[in-house]
Parts: C-alpha cells; structure tokens; sequence
C-alpha cells in the first residue's frame, strides 16, 4: 500500500508561469493509473514518490516505511526508497549488453545471488535469447521489457514495493502496446506490489487500470474505477480530458420530476431527457452525450421527437465504423454497414435518445 499526500510548488519566472501540484491518494497491489493532460503533474507525481523531487509539504508512506514527512523532516534518498522506476526513455546504459544493465540493477546483491537473479528475469521476460546485444539492437518491446526488468529485478531488501511507470507505451505500434500490456498483466499478477502508470491515453486505463485517478492542473479532479469516471464523469473539465464525449451547450426549459422529465434547449430545438436532481430551470448546462449513442438517418419529412435536422459536413471513416461530423459539433458514430446502407447523404435527422441524456 502506498499513501501519497504531496505538495510541491513553482513559482512563475520571466519565462514560465506558476505551478502547483497538490495531490492524495493511495493505492494498494494492482494498476493505479494517473491519467491526464502534459502537464498536469503526473510524472511529478512519480518523481517525487521516487525521491528525484522533494515536495514543500505532505507525507509519503509506503507499506509501513515512512519515504517522506516534511513535518518530520524525513526525506529517504531515491535509493533507499525500494521503488522501481521505468522511464519513457527507457533509461537503458547504451555501451552495456541488456545482461550486463540487469547485472549493473544487482550489484548490491551478494555475488552468488547476481547471475542466478539476472537469468530468472531474463527468462520471465523473454529475453534471453538478445541478452547479448545492446539497447540500440533491441527493438522498442524488447527495451521496454529489459527496462521493467531491471525496475523490478531488485536488490537490498527483497526487491521494489512499488513500480513507477512513466507513459512506458509512448513511441510503441500497436503490436508492440499491444505486448507491453501482456507483460504489465504478468507483472500484476506474479508481483503483489502497487504498480503507478502514468498516462494520457484512455485505453491504456481500461486495458490495465483498476482504478483512476484524473489529474488536472496539478490536482486530483475525480478518482474511481475507469468504467465509473466513463459513464459519469464528474464535471466539465473531466470530460473533456477523456475526449470522447460530445459537449454540447443547453438550456434547461423544463424540470417535471413527478414525471421524470426535463426539456432541454439546444440550438433552436427542445429535447426531452430525464430529470436532473439539483438543476433549476433556466440553467446553462452541457450536454454530455457519447458518439455512439445518437442515431443519425437520412432526412425524409419532418423530424420526430427528439430528432434534430443537421446537415452533414465530414465524415471519417474508422475500423468498423463511421465518425459523422455534423453542424453545431454534433459527432454522431454509427457502424459502417449502416452508414453503407445510406450512402452520400447531406441532410440527416439525428435522435437524441432520452435516457442517453446527461449534464453537466
């Protein structure tokens, strides 16, 4: 279990504005995954857990083991602080074999224990075959693997409690992220210890995240599971950093909550949707609505209920689907065997479903 409370502060210069990070969390044995923008404090997060950046105030404790109190003036050097640390440029020594930098992790291990250790870890990770070579004839997933075995092959103490990952996908193809990802599933169940994975890309939270923690502008702004910031993020700002939502600005008309119902105005349309506990009429709100759950079909006659005529401006066609890019920001995503089914067509009536409607 590791519990982080930090605060760390820059002041603004000539050149450079202010930051502040303020962050608390905790997180147990599995992936934690920091989610975020650049910039919004995540690898300063990992640096100061690691000891590389002392925090102005907080505390840092790690299983039992005290790593920082600035209260107390406890502050361990990064090298007793058991963390492995995985940076996004791997870090690898370029004049070293991928042995000989796993070797260079155990140095502080008794002689006999260095070879043994080196081997199990290079067959763990399937490596033993390029052991030989250096870092710059590895392909990426082969230095990322040496790279997360040298965070993890340990030393003084029986190995890291904690494993740091700094964006370890970054510059990876798909097969590559794809790979990477079995081997941080392997790392989750073979190590009982807290894995930290800082990243800005959602699907990296679902494939490997237990549980999330949204940072923006140095602060935590909303923590849970990854499927439960998806389906209800927390605010604005939230939903934005996902990016996946369309936002679209509104009205609020009509509060019926014996009814169950709400009016919303949007362009210079009305929208039935739910009741929205807390809201009052004639608030400005956003929309909040996923790609996916709008329908859109070609225009014949007059809209039905909660249909809005859009003209259709771009379309982009993904694997398996069609994004459709409408007038007023509308984004509407549909398989491609419908969108097949329609063809060419300019002018569409897109459904709002009710229940789908959300705010913020």
């Amino acid at each position: 279990m590791i519990h982080a409370r930090i605060r760390k502060q820059f002041p603004a210069g000539p050149e450079s504005a202010g930051f502040l990070l303020n962050v608390e969390f905790r997180s147990a044995s599995g992936i934690t995954v920091l989610f975020g923008a650049s910039g919004a404090g995540k690898t300063l997060t990992l640096d100061c857990i690691a000891g590389f950046v002392q925090p102005d105030e907080g505390r840092i404790i790690l299983d039992d083991r005290i790593l920082f109190d600035a209260s107390a003036r406890v502050n361990l050097r990064p090298r007793q602080r058991q963390c492995g640390y995985v940076f996004q440029n791997y870090a690898l020594f370029p004049h070293m074999t991928l042995r000989q930098n796993l070797i260079f992790a155990v140095e502080r291990l008794p002689r006999q224990q260095r070879r043994p250790k080196v081997n199990e870890m290079l067959e763990r990770f399937r490596l033993s075959e390029v052991a030989g070579r250096r870092p710059h004839e590895l392909s990426g997933g082969q230095k990322q693997r040496c790279s997360i075995a040298r965070a993890l092959i340990g030393g003084v103490g029986g190995g890291p409690k904690v494993l740091l990952l700094d964006e370890p996908a970054q510059g990876l193809d798909a097969p590559l992220r794809s790979e990477l990802f079995g081997v941080l599933r392997q790392v989750r169940e073979e190590f009982s210890i807290p894995v930290l994975l800082v990243t800005h890309n959602l699907d990296e939270c679902f494939e490997l995240g237990e549980e999330m923690h949204v940072l923006r502008d140095g602060h935590v702004a909303q923590s849970g599971t990854p499927a439960g910031i998806f389906e209800q993020p927390a605010n604005l700002e939230v939903a934005r950093l996902l990016g996946v939502y369309n936002l679209l600005p509104a009205e609020i008309r009509a509060l019926d909550p014996g009814r169950n119902l709400s009016r919303l105005r949007f362009r210079d349309f009305e929208l039935a949707g739910p009741y929205f506990p807390g809201r009052l009429i004639g608030d400005h709100v956003s929309l909040c609505i996923l790609p996916q759950a709008l329908r859109a079909v070609p225009r014949d006659g007059k809209p039905a209920a909660n249909q809005l005529p859009l003209a259709l401006e771009r379309t982009v066609e993904l694997p398996g689907r069609v994004r459709m890019e409408f007038e007023g920001g509308v984004i509407v995503e549909t398989r491609i065997q419908d969108w097949e089914e329609f063809g060419p067509v300019k002018y569409w009536n897109v459904e709002f479903p009710r229940q789908t409607l959300r705010i913020l």
